[in-house]
């Protein structure tokens, strides 16, 4: 699956992935707690030979346009083989509160406008898109609904972009609602965003099983 000596791959997104990782830059000793993990542990075992190197700079709270705003340092500068993203769920929580960051949806737009950039500058790297996913919690029951409505225009949005871009689109909300008939939703997600220690390895197995049958670099 890694075919190339010391190979770069970097993951971006929110907290989802920050799980609370050093914040040096190759975090050799501390991933995070994230689904960033699993997935590293993984792939730098079954890959020793050859000494790949895993990047986590998913930051608490970005939107997808916190992530354009830091690219340059914190992709580009790198110089990754592989990016994998998960976004939009804060994009879509500032929306839903009213917040004034909220008050224009730029999710498409901006993400359209990173994987552009990225294009140009790293046409050689390759891109995975995670979809953005929820489940009925503390943060999302009250507008339940709506919040339904907002993130499967999100997910289509990501999807079309994996399409546009040749990246490798990575389903996560079938996912979670398969795992939800399993055990209740919080169990998953404890507010119906943020995943427990049994939701990250929902994360970790799914983007495992894509990636691997598509090959990384």
């Amino acid at each position: 699956m890694i075919s190339k000596d010391h190979a770069v791959i970097l993951f971006q997104g929110d907290s989802v992935t920050d799980g609370y990782r050093d914040r040096g830059l190759h975090q050799q000793h501390y991933i995070g707690q994230s689904y960033v993990y699993p997935i590293s542990s993984r792939l730098a075992s079954d890959h020793a030979e050859k000494s790949p190197l895993f990047i986590n700079r998913g930051i608490s709270g970005n939107r997808v346009s916190d992530l354009y705003a830091r690219w340059n340092e914190d992709a580009f500068s790198l110089n990754p083989d592989v990016i994998s993203i998960l976004i939009g769920v804060n994009d879509a929580w500032r929306t839903m509160s009213g917040e004034p960051s909220g008050v224009t949806d730029r999710f498409e737009r901006v993400y359209r406008q990173l994987l552009e950039e990225t294009k140009e500058v790293l046409p050689d790297t390759r891109l995975i898109l995670c979809e953005p996913f929820v489940l009925k919690g503390s943060a999302t029951e009250e507008k339940w609904e709506e919040w339904q409505k907002l993130m499967k225009t999100y997910q289509g949005i990501v999807r079309k972009l994996a399409e546009e871009f040749s990246a490798i689109f990575v389903p996560l909300q079938d996912a979670f609602d398969t795992a939800a008939q399993r055990a209740e939703p919080t169990y998953w997600l404890y507010d119906g965003v943020h995943p427990s220690v049994a939701g990250h390895n929902v994360i970790a197995r799914r983007w495992l099983d894509v990636v691997l049958e598509h090959g990384l670099v």
